[in-house]
Formats: C-alpha cells, sequence, structure tokens
C-alpha cells in the first residue's frame, strides 16, 4: 500500500512540475544546447567552452593534413620468367628482350651464375653464338655491391640467365620488383633430367606478371620437345654441359629414352661388379 502510495505521489509531481528538456544543436558555427521547460515559456540556450576547443582542435588538425606532402607510392616493378627445357632459346629470348629494352633508352643489366662456365667468363651467349656482357655471380644477393649502390638506383632491367642456379632467386626478385622499382628478366630450367623441380625458378612464379614456357624439338622424332634427357651416366643434380650431355625430346623418347639409359647404367654395374 506504502508502495502504491509513493508511487502515486511522484507520477503527480512529475505531471504537476515536468522536468526540463533539452534539445543540442549542431550548426558550422557553433554547437548549441537549448533548454525549455513545458511549465515556463522561457527557454535558454548552453555553449560550453569544450565545444570550441574541440573545434579549434580538428580545424587545426585538417589544417596540418591539408599541409602535409603527399605520400609517394613505392615504384613499380616487374618480374617476367622464361622457362623451358635445354635447347628451347631460353638465353636467345632473355637477349632479345634486354636488347629491346636497351634500344628503348632503358638502363639494364646482365647476370649470370659463375657456374656456367661453357663459354666467356663474363658474357651470356647463346648456343648459337650470340653473347651479350654480363655479371658472374655466386649469389644475387651481391649484385648491389658489385654493380654499384647508385649505379644500381639508376638501374632500369636486370636479366637473369641460368636462374635455377640462384639459390637467393626469390628473394632478389622480390625485392627488386616490389621494393626497387626494377624490371627482372629469368631465364632458367624449369626442371631437371629427372623432371623435377630445379632450383627456385618455379618458387618465383607467383611473383611473376608472365611467364613464358619455351619448347625445343625432340632430337629423335622431331615433335614439339618439354623435357631434357641427360645421355651420360652421372646422377648428381647439377651437371654442367652442352649437346654432349643433354638432348631435348618429347615425352615418349624422354619415358624411353629413361629405361634404355636405366638398362645401360644396370650393365655397367654388373660388369663393375664381376671385376
Amino acid at each position: 500500500m506504502r508502495l502504491s502510495l509513493g508511487f502515486n505521489m511522484f507520477t503527480k509531481s512529475l505531471i504537476s512540475s515536468p522536468p526540463p528538456y533539452f534539445s543540442l544543436f549542431f550548426s558550422s558555427k557553433s554547437p548549441s544546447i537549448f533548454f525549455f521547460s513545458p511549465s515556463s515559456s522561457s527557454s535558454s540556450f548552453y555553449r560550453p567552452n569544450m565545444f570550441a576547443s574541440i573545434r579549434s582542435s580538428s580545424s587545426t588538425s585538417t589544417e596540418q593534413l591539408s599541409s602535409s606532402p603527399p605520400l609517394t607510392p613505392p615504384p613499380s616493378g616487374e618480374v617476367h620468367v622464361i622457362v623451358g627445357p635445354m635447347f628451347a632459346g631460353k638465353t636467345t629470348t632473355l637477349l632479345r628482350r634486354i636488347q629491346s629494352e636497351r634500344l628503348k633508352g632503358r638502363n639494364v643489366a646482365l647476370i649470370k651464375s659463375n657456374k656456367d662456365t661453357r663459354y666467356e667468363h663474363n658474357s651470356v651467349v647463346t648456343h648459337d653464338g650470340d653473347k651479350y656482357p654480363c655479371w658472374p655471380l655466386q649469389n644475387l644477393s651481391s649484385f648491389r655491391q658489385e654493380f654499384g649502390p647508385s649505379a644500381y638506383d639508376e638501374l632500369e632491367v636486370i636479366g637473369i640467365d641460368e636462374a635455377q642456379f640462384f639459390e637467393d632467386l626469390y628473394d632478389f626478385c622480390q625485392r627488386a620488383a616490389d621494393h626497387d622499382g626494377k624490371t627482372v628478366i629469368v631465364a632458367g630450367l624449369d626442371g631437371d633430367y629427372l623432371r623435377r623441380s630445379f632450383g627456385s625458378v618455379l618458387d618465383i612464379v607467383p611473383l611473376a606478371d608472365s611467364v613464358t614456357k619455351l619448347t625445343a624439338r625432340c632430337d629423335v622424332c622431331g615433335k614439339r620437345a618439354n623435357f631434357t634427357l641427360r645421355k651420360t651416366e652421372e646422377t648428381e643434380k647439377e651437371l654442367i654441359g652442352g649437346a654432349e650431355v643433354y638432348m631435348p625430346v618429347c615425352r615418349q623418347h624422354y619415358v624411353s629414352g629413361q629405361a634404355v639409359i636405366e638398362a645401360a647404367r644396370m650393365v655397367l654395374q654388373h660388369k663393375v661388379q664381376r671385376g
């Protein structure tokens, strides 16, 4: 009973003397709080100083942003990959693209692995005898220092031949293209004589703007050749050589050729064991 009576008295007091209401108005000049009471004809505006300080701080921040220099986007480079079996024309294609970029007036440089000692030490040479001066390196991470930091900064196009021999190929291509704005053209074997991934060449495919898969001609039948057959008995993965060691073959003659080579190897091993 007492609870009900108290509630009724509270309700009557609200009706007889309602509390003031307020509204918050914003304008471009000044935010204001407008108070009014239903039981009174008077009303008032209130402009707290805090709004002025917020407005002043906001204006200052806007001016600072507008006066700050615009952010410079990172340079945009490219990665182009040329793969295929031996004697497919990978180096020839690479040299053509390097020559084309040079004729456009761009600064170019060519790198090869110092493991490739088949021809000239300081030149990339095709099987047809075409050549171009290069930097023979053990690893790509040393190129910037070897070439000279200032000269490297001016460089626009970098060609890499025999890329399968560089263990740091991925890191170099990523940094050169993503951070240094270089166009990197890579040529190398995508598979070894066992048709397994060779080096890091396939690892950079996700980085590439383009991938060109070249083919050769099968030395046995003349059909399109996608594979490299090793004609000798050596089994190490890296064996530098030319036509005296390798031949391009189609799928049919790769399979049959591997069978013949394996049979010959077993015969030789048997002879050695018999003494």
